[in-house]
């Protein structure tokens, strides 16, 4: 049976962050629960960044504003109802790249020249690994701003990553890059990402539906990151079905043979009835055994209910909520 909501805080401490990475299968909404997560997180005068590195523009979507996530300026996007703020990113790996260019090499009005003639194209699809290294140093400089104390930085960083089936090969930036280089500005970048992402203010957050191949993608992903360092800090069963019922009589339910006491009803009504709960019944057991899987993973469950009438920035409240008081001791640290 699904634990309650907020169960597994009783059970564990979990520290404050300063980067979460949110990854999930295609379809898990990974992409919303990231923008809840950093609203979550923005509270008391906390400034958050909502950075996004795919280019599918889900921030923008999502809340609905042309600049929501810019590729320079970090637009506010949101101004929370527990008075912090949400700032938007989408790093484009060109852009990165540029700014690479520009910071190790003086290569501004050249890399601008470079680009006109293909070179950064070039480049970032040769060796692939560069890519990822400049998608995540974006993200790196990001959290840096608060250790040095600049005015620009942010409390917390959160990161739409890409799907959890190659979310291992992206974070690992050392190893995508170690046959491009292994001394040099690219290298040392390299090292001083990882370090970070497997130091203890990153945490990684995996969404997935309680269905059988997003939680094989889940556990996959669990596995696949075990090897690099990077910690997993929760799973996040999203859209799970709550119910009061325990598994017997929900078994009794599939079965049709739940005895639906309800005199008010015609019996076509009652008949009807029924018909719908075994079809439900039969879809609450079946996330409750994915559920069972995900906790042997030993990692921290959150469930984030199922919203009936979808997801937008109105039903958007009711998921930070859920994840406020969940994640109660990285919000409220």
């Amino acid at each position: 049976m699904a634990a309650p909501r907020g169960a597994w805080l009783a059970r564990t401490s979990v520290p404050a962050h300063q980067l979460h990475i949110v990854s999930g299968k295609g379809g898990t909404g990974k992409t919303t629960i990231a923008a809840a997560l950093a609203c979550a997180l923005a509270t008391r005068g906390r400034r958050v960044l909502l950075c996004e590195v795919e280019g599918r523009h889900g921030i923008t979507d999502l809340f609905g504003r042309p600049n929501a996530a810019d590729t320079t300026t970090e637009p506010r996007i949101a101004r929370t109802s527990a008075g912090g703020q949400v700032h938007g990113l989408e790093i484009d790996a060109e852009e990165a790249l540029m700014e690479y260019l520009a910071t190790f090499y003086h290569l501004g009005i050249a890399g601008k020249a470079l680009d006109r003639f293909g070179v950064i194209d070039f480049a970032t699809s040769i060796a692939p690994g560069l890519r990822d290294v400049l998608l995540t140093g974006k993200v790196y400089e990001a959290v840096r701003r608060r250790q040095k104390g600049r005015r620009d930085s942010y409390d917390a960083v959160v990161l739409d990553a890409p799907p959890t089936g190659r979310l291992a090969r992206f974070l690992n930036v050392h190893e995508a890059v170690s046959g491009l280089a292994k001394v040099g500005p690219i290298a040392k970048q390299a090292d001083s990402i990882m370090a970070m992402l497997r130091s203890e203010i990153t945490t990684v957050h995996l969404v997935t539906l309680l269905e059988d191949m997003p939680v094989t993608e889940t556990t996959e992903a669990v596995a696949e990151l075990a090897p690099t360092g990077i910690q997993v800090g929760s799973v996040i069963a999203n859209r799970a079905t709550p119910s009061p019922l325990a598994n017997d009589q929900l078994e009794l339910a599939r079965d049709g043979k739940l005895q639906l006491d309800l005199p008010m009803l015609a019996q076509a009504d009652r008949t009807a009835l029924a018909e719908e709960f075994v079809g439900e019944a039969s879809r609450i057991l079946a996330e409750r055994e994915c559920r069972e899987r995900l906790t042997s993973l030993g990692v921290p469950i959150v469930d984030v209910p199922r919203e009936p009438l979808g997801v937008d920035l109105t039903t958007l409240s009711s998921l930070v909520e859920s994840l406020t008081h969940q994640l109660s001791e990285e919000v409220n640290a």
